[in-house]
């Protein structure tokens, strides 16, 4: 019987959390940064495990519910087009709508507080992107997959999509000490998006998530020029006191 491309998008993604883990071990840009850093453990099974798969089944039961409310009404512009032509739409339209939307989130005062947790963690590696507010998740993934249904395509798109989606966010967090060189014009990665999490850089630059291009072409690029210069501490800037338990985390977002 051959393999679901759900077990395939799951396995895709434990093979790169290992890569990626085994090349932190071997190239690391932090050295003294320990694997089971502050949060490890919460940032893992709560955030990755539970929250992701309890969210999924919320976005999914919401636009399969959309799905059949408007399906007489549905378009299908995109049911003819090639499969790899499909994904890519949507993977550049996604990923404008992200850079712009993340932007103001660290603008916004009533956004920025779900954003906040993302950034309150002092160590960034493979796994810290997970930690996100899930008002933040259903806000953005059902923006990212009620087009692909509503649009008519392929329902492996969707799946295609949150495979890369989780793959890249694991590669742009990671502690390896990569310089891509002239190919961060156009792709994101770790080198420059420390530098989004870096504290002295509050309220942040680099908000591309995929595309580096985004930054550039819009004037929020920072990428310092100056050999070895490094990231001074990662985490909120100042004094900010941040929970360290999951459930206190999500509360701190409706604080008064």
């Amino acid at each position: 019987m051959p393999f679901s491309a759900e077990v395939l998008s799951t396995a895709a993604v434990v093979a790169a959390a290992i890569v990626f883990i085994a090349l932190e071990r071997r190239f690391p840009y932090d050295r003294g940064q320990a694997f089971f850093r502050e949060g490890f453990w919460t940032d893992l099974a709560l955030y990755t495990l539970v929250q992701s798969y309890i969210l999924g089944l919320l976005i999914a039961a919401f636009i399969g519910w959309l799905d059949r409310l408007t399906d007489p009404s549905h378009p299908g512009w995109l049911s003819g087009w090639p499969l790899w032509a499909q994904v890519l739409f949507f993977l550049v339209t996604h990923d404008l709508y992200i850079y712009w939307f993340h932007r103001l989130q660290h603008r916004s005062p009533w956004l920025w507080r779900i954003h906040e947790a993302h950034h309150s963690g002092t160590s960034v590696d493979w796994l810290s992107g997970s930690r996100s507010h899930p008002f933040e998740i259903l806000i953005n993934q059902t923006i990212e997959f009620a087009p692909i249904v509503l649009l008519g395509a392929a329902p492996v798109v969707a799946t295609i999509k949150v495979t890369i989606d989780a793959i890249w966010g694991m590669y742009i967090h990671s502690n390896i000490g990569v310089r891509s060189g002239r190919l961060q014009y156009v792709l994101n990665g770790p080198e420059m998006h420390r530098w989004h999490h870096a504290a002295e850089l509050a309220p942040g630059d680099n908000f591309a998530t995929k595309l580096a291009v985004w930054d550039w072409i819009f004037g929020t690029a920072h990428r310092p020029s100056i050999a070895g210069a490094r990231p001074r501490g990662y985490g909120l800037a100042g004094a900010v006191s941040f929970p360290g338990g999951y459930l206190a985390q999500l509360v701190r977002a409706f604080r008064a």
